[in-house]
């Protein structure tokens, strides 16, 4: 599949824009976002379609963390899920307008500890340190800054089963082992250290969709079940 196909997938019907404001909060930091290209206008869909999306039940039990932390929240407008359930090479990570009912999907990687036979599904999750594993559950995504990875942005988890995130350095950031080319090659992307990593080039997108202050939710569901 190729880089143009593969990006035109990621965003047909999908995708939507909130990038100003973000470029307007860095500008205001002294900060400079890349310049990624504008997405197509977006295909709004009713709010009552996220119940036919695949991530549906992973949006409801994002949607109960979010008013159990409700008080960690100024920002309640988008949600970000790692769908979990998804192998590695299909787009698994949602950015969803709660207001709207649209969303963007991205390839997000899971970690080595919670793959250790690389077969591009994520077998468990641990918040151990040098576990190299995903955690799951609720986090606060927060200061978006310049790293060994280049651009990224900082979670703090808000459940006992991530709540090691910020000392684990549990990040979002990107890397060239999440492309379209990685999985033409391998049939999966690569795996991370335990950080949320996307492909470079949807990097600026999705920081710019998300922005600090908002809830990113991960989980697994076994079975399918709530």
């Amino acid at each position: 599949m190729d880089r143009r196909n593969f990006t035109k997938l990621a965003l047909s019907g999908l995708a939507f824009s909130f990038l100003a404001d973000s470029a307007g909060r860095a500008a205001s930091l002294g900060e400079t976002l890349p310049s990624p290209a504008l997405p197509p206008t977006p295909r709004p869909i009713s709010p009552g379609s996220l119940a036919t999306q695949p991530y549906a039940k992973l949006l409801e039990r994002a949607k109960a963390a979010l008013d159990q932390h409700g008080h960690m929240f100024e920002l309640r407008d988008r949600v970000a899920l790692a769908d979990f359930n998804a192998p590695s090479r299909e787009l698994r990570f949602h950015v969803v307008d709660l207001i709207g009912g649209q969303s963007s999907s991205y390839l997000v990687a899971h970690g080595r500890g919670s793959d250790p036979e690389h077969s591009g599904w994520l077998q468990t999750f641990s918040n151990e340190p040098n576990s190299l594993a995903s955690c799951s559950g609720a986090f606060k995504t927060g200061e978006i800054y310049e790293g060994q990875h280049g651009r990224a942005m900082r979670l703090t988890g808000l459940d006992p089963q991530n709540n090691n995130a910020e000392m684990r350095a549990i990040v979002v950031h990107g890397a060239d082992y999440v492309s379209e080319n990685h999985i033409a090659t391998w049939g999966k992307i690569g795996r991370s250290e335990g950080c949320f990593a996307l492909a470079r080039h949807m990097l600026p997108q999705f920081i710019g969709l998300l922005g600090p202050g908002r809830m990113l939710y991960a989980d697994k569901i076994i079975g399918g079940l709530s």
